[in-house]
């Protein structure tokens, strides 16, 4: 049996199909499914996208414009929320959601649930000021290897009792909230929490930048993604493959710059009150690597192509000859190692580790914001950029009512109805793909 991406199935049968071919229905199906691919212009691709939304499929629109509202809301509400330190503060409060949404996506692209990655991500945390104590005093870099192979090997461990066991992620995944619950506490012992020493952890969520290094580290990264996007996108164009046209390249180019001044310009005025503090945030760069690195794996890899095939249809991809085992387990495993990475961040910002960690709620924010972001619970859709989208929603809420004086009970009931709009969208928008 060929891979996924060396065959195609057609009522049943398996037909060989050779290289030309398949890029010829590839090319087919995506202009079906995406009219604006057919533009010549920026004129006739905003008339196809436009023509795409109006027919449910609206991408990232939803959320962009919720995150509009909201800031126009609390912007109005209190004049301190638009300014350059709330909005710091604001991507720093929002990262561990942002990381730990990116993880959930591996589990929600299949279909599934991984209930578990927030109790995960303290066991990450743990470790590494363990590791970084002067009782055993590791290096900061050895103790952060070592506590993400560790969540790495949970997310291995229950997604293989997942896909050769047989039984429901919920489950499993529940199992582990509360199993990993208890072991964090064992490992926190009776003192019920254990502080970090290393100053390389701690400055991951607390440490800038410098006002230079900040500029050229958006430069460079603009670059990088400029040359890379146009070099794609010129290539299909000359190949006769779809392709957006070069103006549409330009602008998605002129975008990020500016977008990347933005950020850098805010990050870079003084926020400091006794002392000057400017520059862009550590940690603000790692979620963009994760993004970036993620963003490659389930959009230019064969895995990626992979998981996408069993979210959007299981029973096709196995007929295909897709290892759905290996790649479901590859994915929970993705999703805790992840975790990992977010329960560091969540570590350095409080510089410790204790009982204190609400694993449950974290998780709880993850699936939200990924579902926000727009994700479907369905399987097959989703993106990392979803889960970054949706997790900066979230930390807008907590931190616009936080502005406010709202209670924790008010943030709560307002997460909860943006949540239930956004599943409500995503429901009605798979049950219109659904009827087409």
């Amino acid at each position: 049996m060929l891979p996924i991406d060396e065959q195609t199935e057609t009522s049943g049968d398996h037909r060989l199909v050779g290289t030309d071919e398949r890029e010829e229905e590839n090319s087919s199906s995506a202009l079906a499914a995406n009219p604006e691919l057919m533009a010549n212009s920026l004129g006739e691709y905003l008339r196809g996208w436009l023509a795409r939304v109006k027919g449910g499929d609206s991408g990232v629109l939803p959320v962009v414009a919720g995150l509009l509202l909201i800031s126009i809301l609390f912007q109005t509400l209190n004049s301190k929320f638009l300014t350059a330190g709330n909005l710091v503060n604001l991507l720093i409060q929002g990262s561990v959601y942002m990381l730990l949404a990116m993880g959930e996506i591996f589990a929600l692209l299949l279909g599934e649930i991984d209930l578990s990655i927030g109790f995960v991500s303290g066991i990450g945390g743990i470790i590494a000021a363990e590791l970084v104590k002067q009782k055993y005093d590791w290096p900061w870099w050895a103790a952060i290897i070592v506590a993400l192979l560790a969540c790495a090997g949970i997310g291995l461990l229950q997604g293989t009792i997942i896909t050769r066991v047989g039984l429901p992620s919920f489950v499993v995944t529940l199992a582990g909230l509360l199993g990993w619950q208890g072991v964090m506490l064992l490992m926190l012992g009776k003192g019920g929490s254990l502080p970090i020493n290393d100053k390389v952890i701690n400055d991951l969520a607390s440490g800038n930048l410098t006002v230079v290094a900040s500029w050229v580290v958006m430069i460079v990264a603009v670059g990088l993604f400029a040359l890379r996007l146009w070099f794609r996108d010129s290539r299909r164009r000359k190949s006769g493959l779809v392709a957006p046209p070069a103006s549409l390249t330009l602008l998605k180019i002129g975008a990020v710059l500016v977008a990347g001044i933005v950020v850098v310009l805010i990050c870079t005025t003084n926020r400091g009150t006794l002392v000057t503090i400017e520059g862009v945030p550590w940690v603000v760069l790692i979620v963009l690597a994760v993004l970036a690195m993620w963003t490659v794996l389930l959009g230019r890899t064969r895995f990626g192509r992979y998981m996408y095939a069993i979210g959007g249809n299981p029973e096709g991809a196995r007929r295909a000859g897709v290892n759905l085992s290996w790649i479901r387990t590859t994915a929970f495993m993705l999703a805790s190692f992840t975790a990992g990475i977010a329960g560091i961040i969540y570590a350095s910002r409080l510089r410790s580790v204790s009982t204190a960690l609400d694993g449950g709620t974290l998780v709880l924010y993850a699936v939200a914001a990924a579902v926000i972001g727009g994700a479907s619970l369905f399987g097959g859709r989703g993106k990392p950029l979803h889960a970054v989208l949706g997790g900066l929603v979230i930390a807008a809420i907590d931190n616009g009512m936080g502005l406010q004086g709202y209670s924790a009970a008010a943030k709560y009931v307002v997460t909860a109805l943006v949540l239930l709009v956004a599943v409500t969208i995503d429901a009605l928008a798979h049950r219109g793909r659904s009827i087409r």
